[in-house]
C-alpha cells in the first residue's frame, strides 16, 4: 500500500517531481497547490497555506482519501524578490507567511497523525539561498533559513516518536524561473555551481525521497544541500 504522502506545491516544478517520484514508487500521494491542479493521476487539493482554515481542510480530504499523512513534504513557496530599500512590508510578509509560516502550518497540523502512529517523515525544501543570502532576496533568505531552525526543533521535539524533521537545500534547478533568467545571468550563475550545471527536480526529489525512506530512519535535523557544490562550507 506504501506510505500517506503529501506535497504542498506540487503542481509544478520541484514539487511535481517529488510528487511524481513518490507515486512511481508505490505510494499514495496528495499534493496541493492555490489552483487546486497537480499531476495527472494524483489527488490534488486546494490549499493556500498561509489560512490556517484550508490547511485544515486539505488535510481532512487527503486523510479521508489516503488515511493519515505520514510522510510530508513543505514545499510551497513564493518569491517577492526587490533590493531591501523598494521591498514593502507586504513584499516581505507575504514571502515569510507563505515560506516559513506555511510550513509550520502545514507541520503541525501533519503532526497530529504522526504522534499516534509514532512514526512521520517531515520535509522541508528550503534553498541554497538561506544559507549564503542573495542580493535581492532578504525576504526569500530569511524564509529558507527559516525553515532550517523549524526543522531543527522539530527533529529534537518529535525524535522520542520515531519522527523525523530534515531539510533540503537546492542551489539552482532547471525550471520554469529559472529558464526565464537572461543569458548573462544564467551564465553567472553556472560560472559558480563547481559542476558547471543546473540540478534537475528530479535529481532534488531524489534526495527528499531518501529522507523519507526507512534507509533514512537515523538522519534528522540534517540540512542536505544539492546545489553542484555552490554552497560548500555553509
Amino acid at each position: 500500500m506504501g506510505r500517506s504522502v503529501l506535497v504542498t506545491g506540487g503542481s509544478r516544478g520541484i514539487g511535481r517531481a517529488v510528487a511524481e517520484a513518490f507515486a512511481a514508487d508505490g505510494h499514495r500521494v496528495a499534493v496541493t497547490s492555490r489552483s487546486g491542479t497537480g499531476p495527472d493521476g494524483l489527488l490534488a487539493v486546494p490549499c493556500d497555506v498561509t489560512d490556517p482554515a484550508q490547511v485544515d481542510a486539505a488535510f481532512a480530504a487527503v486523510e479521508a482519501a489516503h488515511g493519515p499523512v505520514e510522510v510530508l513534504v513543505a514545499n510551497a513557496g513564493i518569491t517577492r524578490d526587490t533590493l531591501l530599500l523598494r521591498m514593502s512590508d507586504d513584499d516581505f510578509s507575504a514571502v515569510v507567511d507563505t515560506n516559513l509560516a506555511g510550513a509550520y502550518r502545514v507541520a503541525k497540523r501533519a503532526t497530529r497523525g504522526m504522534l499516534r502512529a509514532r512514526w512521520g517523515r517531515l520535509v522541508f525544501v528550503s534553498s541554497v539561498v538561506g544559507l549564503l543570502g542573495s542580493a535581492g532576496q532578504a525576504n526569500y533568505a530569511a524564509s529558507k533559513a527559516g525553515l532550517v531552525g523549524l526543522a531543527r526543533s522539530l527533529a529534537r521535539e518529535l525524535g522520542s516518536r520515531a519522527i523525523t524533521a530534515n531539510v533540503v537545500a537546492p542551489g539552482f534547478v532547471d525550471t520554469d524561473m529559472t529558464r526565464a533568467l537572461g543569458e548573462d545571468r544564467r551564465a553567472e550563475i553556472l560560472a559558480a555551481v563547481p559542476l558547471g550545471r543546473y540540478a534537475t527536480a528530479e535529481e532534488v526529489a531524489a534526495v527528499v525521497r531518501f529522507l523519507a525512506s526507512d534507509a533514512a530512519g537515523y538522519v534528522t535535523g540534517a540540512v542536505v544541500p544539492v546545489d553542484g557544490g555552490l554552497g560548500m562550507g555553509h
